[in-house]
């Protein structure tokens, strides 16, 4: 049984669905420093790992079923055992913090109100994979959440977290925090291993995997940021803990950032398997006077839903069935007022932009998308460019050297799904019909079915 249907079986309130754990003392005055978070249980888990065989400890997180928080929903523990072990080369670990996914805002917020965790996970993942050298590449935009870091890092070194015979172990470990210059292909894994390398940040040929040639040409382990830092608590409280949440294939807490025309936008930290329906109960609902009319699961790369899907399971295995990936748990919610073909347009401008050239089907196909979308947005598209939109993204999709074509191609393609009458609306009626200059009725009347006072 999913978590969704204990609730309604049970009759649980929304409020307590929530699950705050990493997410439990961000209010509190200084939550980010060493003292805080020592007082909240902070280095315990880190003292149990320690006490374990580094081998066991990886199958210990692999039973716990924690899954990576990225967005791929790899397993944490089945990726530290794909690190080969007695090859005499150095092992690395790489915390992917690039954070830079449209609508995607977790891991910025669990930097800088609570560095350490991550830091405890670090020390607890190297052990793991014995390794001596870890790095967090970390968007160079966000200043204080650097300087933050930096100073955490400060802390655990003076403590005795970081460095030479940390605990007493015999483990040494150094932490390096290193700003990309902000480029999203960055957060596709061997594009940050070549920026972090001091080349020019694009996606490598694999194989080889980074497992087996990341860093340096060494394996290497290159895990998001909040799926180091979920291993302490899991460490701390038991993996049984951890698997009491969430559902069975997808255990766990983690964190669902809420944004756009919701009355209380922010961070909900709950159990795998919550549906969009109880989150926006918990957050006010759609603004006022106004309805649900398409949101994304995952970020702006993830394919849309729709109202008819508040009810699904907001886990790995929920989302797919309903067509679409849970990714990063970005949930943006777009109330009746918002134009599809715009919202479309303005993400594929973004990823055009942002595509680094390396493959053919991404640079010219996102380009050729930008062009047509605007068209169709000032109204001087042709009803045979729906079809085209439709070839060129089923021309970039799974044909690109990484998943930045996919996640390019995805809006296109659910888009023109659920909403294809307002792409055709913008053509025959020579313009966007949400333009407050034009008309409105014909949107007033379209949309008066689909959405839902959340």
């Amino acid at each position: 049984m999913t978590l969704a249907a204990e609730i309604d079986h049970n009759g649980t309130s929304p409020e307590k669905l929530l699950s705050p754990v990493l997410s439990s003392f961000w209010d509190q005055p200084e939550s980010w420093t060493l003292d805080t978070y020592r007082r909240h249980e902070g280095y315990e888990g880190l003292r149990k790992a320690l006490a374990m065989d580094p081998d066991d400890l990886i199958a210990y997180v692999k039973d716990s079923g924690l899954r990576g928080r990225g967005g791929a929903g790899f397993p944490t523990g089945m990726k530290w055992q794909f690190i080969p072990q007695g090859d005499g080369k150095p092992h690395y670990l790489v915390v992917n913090a690039d954070e830079s996914e449209p609508g995607t805002c977790k891991d910025i917020p669990l930097l800088f109100a609570n560095p350490h965790s991550l830091i405890e996970g670090i020390v607890i993942a190297c052990y793991a994979i014995r390794s001596s050298h870890a790095f967090i590449y970390l968007r160079g935009e966000v200043v204080p959440v650097l300087r933050r870091l930096h100073e955490a890092v400060r802390e655990a070194y003076e403590a005795g977290y970081l460095g030479t015979d940390i605990l007493g172990s015999g483990l040494d470990l150094e932490l390096t925090v290193h700003a990309g210059a902000g480029a999203y292909i960055c957060g596709e894994e061997t594009a940050l291993l070549d920026s972090l390398e001091g080349r020019r940040g694009q996606p490598r040929l694999r194989p080889p995997f980074p497992a087996v040639a990341g860093l340096y040409a060494c394996p290497t382990v290159v895990n998001n940021v909040e799926s180091i830092a979920s291993v302490p608590a899991i460490l701390n409280k038991g993996k049984d803990w951890f698997r009491s949440m969430g559902s069975e294939k997808s255990p766990g807490f983690t964190l669902y950032s809420l944004s756009g025309h919701v009355t209380s936008p922010g961070q909900y930290e709950a159990p795998l398997g919550i549906t969009l329906r109880q989150l926006l109960e918990m957050s006010g609902g759609i603004r006022a006077g106004h309805r649900l009319k398409f949101w994304t699961p995952g970020g702006s790369s993830t394919p849309m839903l729709t109202e008819e899907h508040l009810d699904i399971p907001l886990d790995y295995e929920g989302v797919g069935a309903a067509g679409s990936m849970l990714g990063t748990k970005a949930l943006q919610c777009f109330d009746e007022t918002t134009c599809v073909v715009r919202a479309v347009t303005r993400w594929t401008e973004f990823y055009a932009h942002e595509s680094c050239g390396k493959c053919t089907p991404c640079r010219e196909g996102t380009y050729w998308l930008v062009q047509l979308l605007r068209d169709i947005e000032a109204g001087k598209g042709e009803m045979a460019d729906l079809d085209k939109l439709n070839d060129i993204a089923d021309n970039i999709n799974g044909k690109s050297f990484c998943a930045l074509g996919d996640g390019a191609a995805s809006p296109i393609f659910s888009s023109l799904m659920y909403f294809r009458e307002e792409y055709e609306q913008h053509i025959t009626g020579k313009g966007c019909p949400f333009d407050p200059a034009r008309s409105t009725a014909w949107a007033d009347d379209k949309n008066a079915h689909r959405g839902v006072n959340a």
